[in-house]
């Protein structure tokens, strides 16, 4: 199947500011978020795109926002195309179910992150200090671990180039010690729920990061929430301690790439089309699972 990347430039709405996978442009009072099919690795966005991936992210935080309402507000506006401003109508079809107008909110600067199993850079400090973000964990512990309980390791949100890990202390002393508190508790419980959810799904979510804004003095939840490329999803059926486990994300991707000889800087390498379709049907997979319906 080809992967060409689905073309997401609406110029006569101005120019975007551009992620890695999204593109936020501005609409005066709202902003207009678009999850294009862009994939990165190591901090590369790659010049092949994963077919419907930027579908599967919207459709996926769309369930997740309504999952957490009990907990936390949202920055959601609409997203159904028919009810956008007139000016972006007539892009509809490109913008059909990848897309979310929201509220303008003052995003706080950092990616709080939960863990609740040891895995990837987690499982590496670990191994060197017994100890992740400043907090010492149990002796003993393997890779893929589940923790007695979930911690809360915030990391910098870097514009370009790789975040940085936070202590708590050094958090309190970027935001301030109450709303530190504040995204601690709300992460946890956050992330609690879409365990207790996802289990019975037969999903195991390993460890995920959120980010969170202000509006009107109000702390809500912002950009992404519970996707693949935000989180670690695996199958409880399939987990088994000691290794690392299969997820439901680019891995594929990265473990491709991985064998290749290139060093990990721009430009990046195209993809195989079978390692990008490979990934699309994993991206698909966990959408399917988690909320019961496909694209």
């Amino acid at each position: 199947m080809e992967q060409a990347l689905i073309k997401t430039d609406f110029p006569d709405i101005g120019t975007p500011k551009r992620g890695k996978v999204r593109d936020l442009y501005d609409m005066g009072d709202k902003l207009l978020i678009v999850a294009t099919d862009r994939i990165s690795a190591f901090d590369v966005v790659l010049p092949t795109g994963i077919k419907d991936k930027g579908k599967v992210l919207t459709k996926l935080s769309l369930f997740w926002f309504r999952e957490m309402e009990s907990i936390i507000g949202n920055h959601l506006i609409e997203t159904d195309v028919e009810k956008y401003p007139e000016s972006l109508k007539k892009y509809g079809d490109i913008l059909k179910d990848r897309s979310m107008l929201v509220k303008k909110a003052r995003v706080i600067p950092v990616e709080c992150v939960v863990r609740g199993y040891i895995s990837g850079s987690a499982w590496k400090e670990y191994k060197k200090s017994e100890s992740v973000c400043g907090i010492k964990l149990p002796k003993g512990l393997l890779e893929s671990s589940k923790l007695n309980e979930p911690i809360f390791t915030p990391t910098t949100k870097a514009e370009e180039g790789h975040d940085m890990n936070l202590t708590f202390e050094e958090l309190v002393k970027t935001i301030g010690n109450d709303l530190a508190e504040k995204l601690k508790d709300l992460s946890i419980r956050i992330y609690t729920k879409a365990c207790e959810i996802a289990e019975k799904k037969g999903i195991i979510v390993a460890d995920t990061k959120f980010e969170f804004g202000m509006v009107d003095g109000e702390v809500i939840i912002v950009d992404e929430v519970l996707t693949p490329d935000s989180s670690r999803f695996w199958s409880i059926k399939d987990y088994k301690p000691g290794t690392s486990q299969e997820s439901y994300d680019k891995q594929i991707v990265r473990d491709y790439l991985n064998g290749l000889d290139w060093d990990k800087t721009y430009p990046g390498p195209e993809l195989p089309p079978h390692v990008a379709e490979k990934t699309r049907n994993r991206y698909i997979e966990i959408l399917e699972i988690l909320t019961g319906y496909g694209l």
